[in-house]
């Protein structure tokens, strides 16, 4: 039989690619959108996109293997849960509509040609938007700028007809974002985000072997977007969770792990803090300082801040017992140090508060981030000053992995003092980027039939990924292995 595959346009052979296709330079196509809609139908693949509904997922799919061979679309199938809509007829036309808006930002249109009762093969009106790609051979794309590269190739994905065995069918993970928190861009919206899931798609694909689709979703309200992604869990192997903000996120993940079959990863909150937690493991290594036993700085206390501040926890209660694992660990947010008790505290910001700052700290970054050994920035460029580094302990080190813009650059907190500095950016030493998770993650997840990401399953992903650094390799420049390191993926899959 015949199925649909996800894949890139281009490869990704290098950091520089690395840099066009994913970040930081993803980050200036989603800008251009966001200042200019019109702009998401020339450097995406919107405009030769489109979904197909039914309530089967195979019927689905054959009606996009139609539409590909026919008409040259992308299409993506998309299976309706039947018996979870109403049984009146309008209010389930309604619910349909429903979802039909809501994931219309991915595509030019969306093929309704079954839900109506009509042949797989029906006749379909071509979108008029339609470009496909239009990328010359002869044009080395290194020397491009990411908007024009993405311009050139009309996005960086498109599908393509395979024959595989009936057995052999494999849906493709959801990249799911509302395009509230994208980047360090903010909320651009949907169809903004759209560049990024597109690059994250090709990197499933090239580095983990796994087909992902960009479901950027009109709605930010959370029972919204858990509704849509419940209606769809038959389209879907996972979901992966992407630029939701938080204190949303956080309900959304939970909510959907409770009610999905399928994993459910949010990539800014677990997918950083494993990279972390791996790169700190073997940064601490190098410096000759213990885990359980350093004091930690945290700007930015949100999904990626909290996740990686609970991951740490549970390490270092692995680590040492007897000593708790908060202890020593103070968060800062635009409002200062999360302490209990304080004001502007949200519900999820109470619950960081019982577990670190064990001291009542109430004072500012500058104030609390003296003596510190560590400093995870998770928050927005330039909080970090070379003068603050200055006051942090011997041996310091600097993971500030805000993109497309660190806290401090890697040199400058090096001059300042630091031993070890880290950015989550390509074009610098030590990139803690969740890209060095998610494919292997998700490879990994998929292949053992896992249907729930853990804490044991993040753990083990955190340390096969520093088990990759081995001790000739691993100094004050390498503590974490590329993203593109062929490893990477194979060693965090094999490690479920």
């Amino acid at each position: 039989m015949k199925s649909i595959e996800i894949v890139p346009k281009i490869k990704v052979e290098n950091k520089k690619m690395l840099a066009l296709i994913y970040t930081p330079g993803v980050a200036k196509s989603s800008t251009a959108i966001y200042e200019d809609y019109d702009k998401v139908f020339d450097l995406t693949n919107r405009s030769n996109s489109v979904g197909v509904l039914s309530f089967n997922y195979n019927d689905s799919l054959k009606r996009a293997v139609y539409l590909k061979e026919a008409y040259g679309v992308d299409a993506y199938p998309f299976e309706i849960k039947r018996s979870a809509l109403s049984d009146d007829e309008t209010v389930r036309n309604d619910e349909i509509d429903f979802l039909i808006k809501n994931i219309m930002p991915n595509f030019i249109g969306v093929d309704a040609a079954l839900i109506k009762g009509l042949p797989y093969d029906a006749e379909f009106d071509t979108p008029k938007m339609s470009k496909g790609c239009v990328f010359s051979e002869n044009i080395n794309p290194e020397t491009l700028e990411p908007v024009e590269l993405r311009r050139l190739l009309g996005g960086v994905i498109e599908t393509r007809v395979v024959d595989i065995l009936p057995d052999e069918i494999k849906k493709p993970v959801a990249i799911v974002s509302d395009g509230s928190a994208v980047l360090g861009l903010g909320n651009i919206g949907a169809e903004a985000g759209i560049p990024v899931m597109e690059g994250k798609a090709v990197l499933f694909k090239e580095l983990g072997g796994v087909d992902a689709m960009p479901l950027c979703l009109k709605t930010q309200v959370p029972s919204e977007i858990e509704r849509i992604v419940y209606l769809l869990e038959g389209s879907f192997s996972g979901v992966n969770l992407e630029d939701i903000s938080a204190p949303r996120c956080f309900e959304v993940e939970e909510n959907l792990i409770n009610s999905l079959s399928i994993p459910v990863f949010h990539d800014d909150q677990h997918g950083t803090a494993i990279v972390v937690l791996a790169g700190l493991l073997n940064a601490l290594k190098v410096v000759d300082k213990d885990l359980a036993d350093v004091k930690i700085v945290f700007s930015g206390a949100g999904a990626a801040g909290q996740a990686i501040c609970r991951l740490l926890i549970k390490m270092r209660e692995i680590l040492n017992p007897k000593k708790s694992g908060g202890d020593g660990i103070l968060m800062f947010d635009k409002a200062g140090c999360v302490y209990k008790g304080r004001d502007c505290n949200d519900e999820s910001l109470d619950k960081i508060a019982e577990i670190t700052n064990y001291e009542n700290f109430k004072g500012n970054l500058t104030e609390g981030i003296k003596g510190a050994d560590i400093f995870i920035g998770v928050s927005a460029k330039g909080v970090l000053t070379q003068d603050m580094v200055r006051t942090m302990a011997q041996n310091a080190v600097i993971f500030a992995i805000a993109n497309p813009e660190p806290e401090i650059l890697p040199n400058l907190a090096l001059d300042a003092g630091a031993k070890i500095a880290a950015s989550g950016r390509s074009d610098f030493c030590n990139q803690i980027n969740n890209s060095l998770v998610f494919p292997g993650l998700f490879k990994g997840v998929l292949d053992n039939g896992l249907k729930k990401i853990d804490d044991d399953v993040k753990i083990k992903a955190a340390l096969a990924l520093a088990e990759i650094v081995n001790e000739d390799e691993l100094c004050s420049d390498f503590i974490i292995p590329d993203a593109l390191d062929g490893r990477v993926s194979l060693k965090i899959a094999a490690s479920f």
